[in-house]
């Protein structure tokens, strides 16, 4: 049996496997990598060389600059202000806006990273929003996808075709040449996902789905009735607590009013000093005018005018949070007297409230003055620290976090720690992938390491934010597309397209080809595809007698349709599993967008760049 052959079967194979949807898309993509080993169509070396291609390495670094993004709260920020614009009512608003954010910055740093940037936060509307993530991702992706036609660094596939251009003597493309085409293409995808998205797209979420932290901190404080009297007041210079020990403060004149904490101004934290400094804060629990008489005898200033009770917006910022905690059994927290106000061992943490049985343990005497109360197994604490300590400190096999911090400040806390330094190393990654300085490997694992380097996250941290479902996936099936080269397969399928089509004029020819470039695009990399498309359109539009020039541009824009699988790019994967797709779900949708990308490429690209 020739290769050729070989290839048609593994293919075969795999598109059924993979509709059939009752293996891992992991074990399929293995499967098809191995049986081009074990076929003899490529060297182990040859089928196993995905995985260390750019483009896998390139994918798997923007996992980090995403979920770095995210942790920052960088991505809850850009909710926010999306949720802000289209309301929460409006599906159409929302869809828009979302689809014209993710075009613009795909024609900024390719549709791998902007999908890559934008896809936790479209997450994080769903959940807030209760939507079906599965209405909202592949909207996201394939808008990207038009995206990618509104300038020249909008996907790889334009820069080919803009130097195939130079090298046939008819010139390149300009920078935003490429939007002339791409506005009508992107303005026909989103009126099309618009009108008929929601009938086309499952109702469905992911598998594991975040849950919806935006009123965490609110729900907290009310549980553990702090939503009114918490007042953080900033020591000033004349106040009689500057140069006093904090063991030193008496509230016993004060009755209605308990101190709960000092933290130190710099961090937020407890203090870690022996005295309290200027600048520090007194965190005070009690009654409004009582706290605000003892504030000016005391010379102490609340810190911000929206500080004057807020239970959740005094306790929970973009410095310090709050996690409530679960006393296990065997618990070595067992049969210690603990308070509110209390500082743990740690130094870091602050112990609010404690509750036993969803009952406010103050009344029983959980106050400093009383003793404090002996912990049980089951009891809950309610403990506020800065985001560092909670991460560092609640993994302890002593308690149950009952939700983690790190989710909760993704989530809850819009431009958090570290999130200055996140935009800056995104804009450095935009930066080096428009200008081409560096590769897009390269500009990505720069930006990668700068996440690390810069404290946002660690390693450990970083290895989990990679999606290795997607990375396996990619870097298994990219050997397809060598093998479809090195056999002669692709070259054979297109030159006989080129020759049944070839005498009936250009206009079909732009027809032939795209009905080609789509096709393939569907189960190999659409760059690959280009590649062996662009030579081969390029000598027909010559031998025709016929410019280049839009059969090039026609090829861009068929390269750009990967709508149908969800093995035709890896944004069309990322969002497999967020979205609760199936194998079947992408061609409802991608069909209808792929004739509107027919219509543009055989016959609205002819008039913008005549034969």
């Amino acid at each position: 049996m020739s290769p050729i052959a070989y290839i048609a079967i593994i293919i075969t194979s795999a598109v059924v496997l993979f509709v059939w949807n009752k293996l891992p898309v992991v074990v399929i993509a293995m499967m098809t990598a191995l049986s081009l080993w074990a076929s003899g169509v490529l060297t182990l070396g040859q089928s196993l060389s995905g995985f260390g291609d750019p483009a896998v390495i390139f994918i798997a670094s923007l996992f980090v600059v995403s979920s770095g993004l995210e942790v920052t709260g960088v991505t809850a920020w850009a909710g926010q202000l999306l949720i802000r614009g289209a309301g929460e009512e409006s599906r159409t608003r929302l869809l828009l806006l979302t689809m014209v954010l993710v075009s613009l910055l795909t024609a900024l740093i390719s549709v791998n990273g902007a999908v890559a940037a934008l896809l936790p936060v479209v997450v994080v509307i769903a959940v807030r929003l209760k939507r079906n993530s599965s209405q909202l991702l592949m909207p996201l992706v394939f808008a990207a996808h038009a995206g990618s036609m509104l300038a020249l660094t909008g996907t790889p596939v334009n820069v080919l075709v803009s130097e195939a251009g130079i090298d046939a003597g008819v010139g390149g493309f300009g920078f935003f040449e490429f939007a002339l085409v791409g506005v009508p293409l992107l303005a026909g995808t989103m009126a099309i996902i618009v009108l008929f998205g929601a009938k086309l797209l499952p109702e469905r979420n992911g598998a594991t789905m975040p849950s919806d932290f935006s009123r965490h901190a609110k729900t907290l404080v009310e549980q553990y009735g702090l939503a009114s009297g918490i007042y953080q007041m900033r020591v000033r210079s004349s106040s009689p607590f500057v140069g006093m020990a904090s063991s030193e403060i008496s509230m016993a004149d004060h009755p209605g009013l308990q101190l709960v904490a000092i933290q130190e101004g710099e961090t937020s934290g407890p203090l870690r000093r022996a005295v309290i400094a200027e600048g520090d804060h007194v965190l005070m629990r009690g009654d409004a005018e009582l706290a605000a008489a003892f504030a000016a005898k005391m010379h102490l200033a609340f810190r911000d005018e929206k500080a004057t009770g807020q239970g959740e917006e005094t306790l929970f910022n973009r410095s310090s949070g709050l996690a409530e905690v679960v006393i296990p059994p065997r618990s070595g927290l067992i049969g210690e007297t603990v308070f509110p106000g209390m500082v743990t061992d740690s130094g870091d943490l602050i112990i609010l409230a404690v509750q036993r049985a969803g009952d406010q343990m103050e009344a029983a005497g959980a106050t400093r003055d009383a003793g404090g109360v002996v912990l049980q197994a089951g009891d809950t604490m309610l403990l506020q620290g800065t985001w560092k300590a909670l991460d560092v400190h609640l993994d302890d096999p002593d308690v149950l976090v009952v939700n983690s911090p790190e989710l909760v400040r993704r989530q809850a806390v819009p431009m958090g720690p570290g999130a200055r330094q996140a935009v800056i190393i995104l804009f450095g990654m935009v930066l080096l992938l428009a200008t081409g300085i560096v590769p897009p490997a390269v500009a990505g694992l720069l930006a990668a390491g700068a996440i690390i380097l810069s404290g946002i996250m660690s390693v450990e941290q970083s290895y989990r934010a990679i999606g290795w479902t997607t990375v396996i996936l990619v870097g298994a099936m990219m050997p397809l597309s060598t093998a479809m080269v090195e056999t002669g397969a692709a070259q054979l399928m297109a030159e006989h397209l080129v020759n049944l089509v070839g005498d009936a004029g250009p206009v079909a020819l732009l027809a032939g080809l795209f009905l080609l470039t789509a096709i393939m695009g569907q189960l190999i990399s659409n760059t690959a595809t280009a590649l062996i498309v662009i030579p081969i359109g390029v000598a027909a539009a010559t031998a025709m007698g016929v410019s280049p020039r839009p059969v090039l541009m026609s090829t861009a824009v068929a390269a750009a349709a990967s709508f149908l699988t969800p093995i035709a790019t890896p944004t069309n994967l990322m969002v497999m599993g967020p979205g609760g797709y199936a194998f079947s779900d992408y061609w409802k949708l991608g069909l209808p967008l792929l004739i509107w990308f027919f219509v543009v490429s055989v016959f609205i690209v002819p008039l913008i760049w005549q034969f």
